[in-house]
């Protein structure tokens, strides 16, 4: 059997800083290969047209194998084996329209990073391989394939990635989302269950996973009194980047009453002039920088505060902890908040700023909580 290292894609962001690769991700990989495959078959034909189709075992008996992870943030290093003993093609040719397939690849992703034509590189049809490949990246991170003919590397990133599908034949584009809302009915004969997002007025009609359908009921069950779950799994968007559906439920989890993001998911629906005529209402991007930060620096066993607006447009956290009164006022547009501790009983006070987009300052928040809350246990 003949092996050679075939790619060496570099994953880059906070996941793997400690070179790890969370399982997840493997999934993008294991799309490549698939990816490859048909591309390879692509190209053979390309070149010989007086074909219907490509050889007998001309992809089937080719493997890509994860052979090692190197140091540098994350680098799977993907090797291509023959397992074929005798191909009607000649030795090494097979392997020669993997290579093209690569770097056909790479091409693609590397126009879309530079604004340039994506189908001077892959068809139509072959970009929508995107819609499954680079679906597990986030914000801040990104894939990197240095080119077989120049040493510049390319980068696949979550916009580069979207107009890699845009370009394709594809009518919607998959992305994995994690959705908070409700779930007012359920049909289990249909094996199906209705979801409402707490920022949308659409409900989606999601099948139910056989290891989630306790969740889903109890859900249901709880609907009246404001019960809301965390949907993890894959959304379907149009082309106008509206969801229009979810295809798979991965994770169903039911949520604190007190979910902060959830909460902030409330406000995105309020307008101008909310108070009274006067209030501002929140930026979708200050909240969804307030959720995500949350969801990250604070400890789901710390108590949970209430939430409210403020007529400014920012966002205000308070905690009533036995005689310890605590209010947070945060500014989602410069990311600082004001702390003020105030105890009912000796009428002590303290007020802190805070840099929100700093670790400390949500570690010194934290202990100041759990200080306050333990003194009243």
């Amino acid at each position: 059997m003949n092996t050679v290292e075939f790619l060496r894609p570099r994953l880059c962001g906070p996941r793997f800083e400690e070179g790890g690769i969370p399982l997840e991700v493997l999934k993008d990989l294991a799309v490549l290969e698939e990816m490859l495959r048909e591309i390879a078959k692509w190209r053979f034909l390309q070149e010989h047209p007086d074909r219907q189709r490509s050889p007998w075992g001309f992809t089937e008996n080719l493997e890509l194998k994860l052979s090692g992870i190197e140091a540098g943030s994350a680098l799977p290093v993907i090797s291509l084996s023959d397992t074929s003993p005798q191909l009607a093609m000649l030795p090494g040719e097979n392997q020669a329209y993997f290579e093209q397939a690569r770097d056909a690849i790479i091409g693609a992703v590397g126009a879309a990073e530079n604004n340039e034509p994506v189908t001077d590189h892959l068809p139509k049809k072959h970009l929508g391989y995107f819609n499954r490949m680079g679906r597990s990246l986030r914000d801040a991170e990104f894939i990197e394939f240095v080119p077989s003919q120049r040493s510049t590397p390319v980068r696949l990133t979550r916009e580069t990635r979207r107009r890699l599908v845009l370009a394709s034949s594809v009518a919607e584009i998959t992305e994995e989302v994690r959705l908070r809302g409700w779930i007012p009915a359920a049909d289990q004969d249909k094996r199906t269950f209705e979801f409402q997002p707490i920022n949308g007025h659409k409900v989606f009609a999601v099948p139910i996973p056989e290891q989630h359908l306790d969740t889903v009921v109890e859900a249901f069950s709880g609907y009246s009194n404001n019960t809301r779950v965390l949907l993890q799994g894959v959304g379907r968007y149009n082309r106008q980047n509206h969801l229009v559906g979810v295809e798979s439920v991965e994770q169903l989890s039911l949520l604190d009453p007190l979910d902060v993001p959830a909460r902030l998911d409330e406000f995105r629906a309020m307008t101008i002039g909310w108070l009274e005529g006067q209030g501002v209402p929140p930026s979708n991007t200050g909240l969804d920088w307030l959720a995500a930060t949350f969801e990250r620096r604070f400890p789901d066993e710390a108590p949970l505060p209430h939430v409210y607006p403020t007529p400014e447009g920012g966002v205000q956290m308070e905690w009533s902890l036995g005689s310890n009164a605590i209010t947070l006022e945060v500014d989602l547009h410069s990311h600082h908040a004001e702390w003020l501790w105030f105890n009912r009983h000796s009428d002590a006070e303290h007020e802190e700023q805070l840099n929100l987009d700093e670790a400390d300052a949500w570690e010194w928040l934290v202990t100041e909580i759990r200080d306050k809350a333990g003194s009243e246990a």
